[in-house]
């Protein structure tokens, strides 16, 4: 074991820890006031839910070593025979235990992400059910069949490369969300002109924090302090960079102006767009990546929810979705195998194979996640009931209706 990667580790882990806050905040300044504190509550649950499930059982299914490629097994309940000595694979120079304290993290923010889509209209007992189940039944076979020891579509199965989350983080929860928001249906003012954020600043702040955290998430997945890690953190900080960039042009060319929540929109797309090849592709590679991944979300945002109809309120799908997909493709583009051993070389360098693993597995992710999530929903409705509020409970606002509390003492209206 090595303590200097030990330490280095516990810092990723708690920075990941940090992107769930930021989230909710991120999604909190985005609604309505009377949805404000339902909203961030919708986040901050699955920090309590997410870690004792991941002790009681979610790390053992996700990662406990098996020979069938899809789920572990449970060997590691409770934790118990998590070693503080050994690695996880041979040769890891961090206990078992921390790799699992820090994918702890990334179960925690990933169903999080899903809430976005179904702002404003879904029971809390409904939506604190369908994580519960949606954990169990896509994300901890994911995350097995991608990082976990002989998985399915990680490099000892199809060697598609996922270096933080593209495929098991992104794809699989904004699929998720777009499948759940067309189930539950447009919000009942979807339409209404008079619709604006109600807190710019609370949405710097989360977005801010989610970039800040997002240096662990990709920079720890390197799983030591080494030259990858390095080079995962310079990519991430291009990326966000350059996508923010291109959103703005994307807003002058839409608008005529640059705004403040499409530059935090544009990082965050950027943030996604990268999260597959951070560990993988060039440094130039990331700036076409952040470049491309912000006009890939704005279409989907400005003119595909239209066009397909779908009421994704936070735009979970259009931004985590799209842009995990987009960097997942561009991950087969640009891979170089000087820059990490793990990778094959991408379509750029005339070699076609990582590509098609790369398709392969976003295929295989997507089917999982629609599949999955009917799966959930039909479970959550048979255990709740009804997952929608009623039309009356949606126009007060569900802080109120669902919680008893309101952000702000002093609004008293339906905004």
């Amino acid at each position: 074991m090595n303590p200097g990667n030990i330490g280095f580790m516990l810092v990723c882990a708690a920075l990941v820890f940090f992107m769930t806050p930021g989230l909710s905040m991120f999604y909190g300044g985005l609604v309505r006031k009377k949805n404000t504190v339902n909203t961030i509550m919708t986040s901050i649950f699955i920090i309590g839910t997410g870690i004792v499930m991941w002790v009681l059982f979610g790390y053992s299914l996700s990662f406990a070593p098996t020979d069938n490629g899809f789920i572990g097994d449970f060997r590691w309940l409770g934790l118990e025979g998590v070693s503080l000595t050994e690695g996880y694979t041979e040769g890891a120079s961090i206990p078992n235990m921390l790799f699992s304290c820090f994918q702890m993290m990334f179960a925690v923010i990933t169903p999080a992400l899903i809430t976005g889509s179904v702002a404003g209209r879904m029971k809390f007992k409904s939506l604190f059910v369908f994580i519960i189940v949606w954990s169990i039944i896509v994300y901890y076979p994911l995350a097995h069949m991608v990082w976990g020891q002989n998985g399915l579509l990680g490099l000892d199965g199809i060697h598609a490369l996922d270096f933080a989350g593209g495929d098991v983080v992104h794809i699989s929860s904004g699929v998720s969300a777009l499948v759940l928001c067309i189930i539950l249906g447009k919000r009942n003012d979807y339409n209404r002109a008079a619709y604006r954020n109600h807190n710019i600043p609370t949405v710097v702040l989360g977005a801010s924090l989610l970039m800040f955290g997002w240096f662990g998430f990709n920079a720890g997945s390197a799983l030591e302090a080494n030259g990858i890690a390095v080079h995962a953190f310079i990519t991430t900080a291009v990326s966000a960079a350059a996508a923010m960039l291109s959103w703005m042009l994307c807003d002058i060319f839409m608008s005529k102006k640059p705004t403040l929540i499409g530059a935090c929109t544009g990082m965050v797309a950027g943030l996604v767009g990268i999260t597959p090849g951070a560990g993988f592709v060039p440094v130039w590679a990331a700036v076409i990546i952040g470049l491309t991944t912000s006009p890939v979300c704005f279409l989907m945002i400005s003119f595909g929810k239209k066009k397909f109809g779908f009421d994704d309120a936070l735009d979970a799908f259009s931004c985590h979705g799209t842009g995990g997909i987009w960097g997942g493709l561009l991950t087969g583009v640009f891979s170089s195998s000087a820059i990490n051993s793990d990778a094959w070389d991408g379509i750029m360098y005339g070699k076609f194979e990582q590509f098609f693993a790369q398709v392969e597995g976003i295929a295989i992710t997507l089917v999982i996640a629609v599949a999955g999530t009917l799966i959930c929903y039909a479970i959550t409705r048979l255990l709740t009931g009804k997952i929608r509020v009623s039309a009356k409970d949606e126009m007060l606002g569900l802080d109120t209706t669902q919680h008893g509390e309101i952000a702000y003492p002093s609004f008293n209206g339906l905004e």
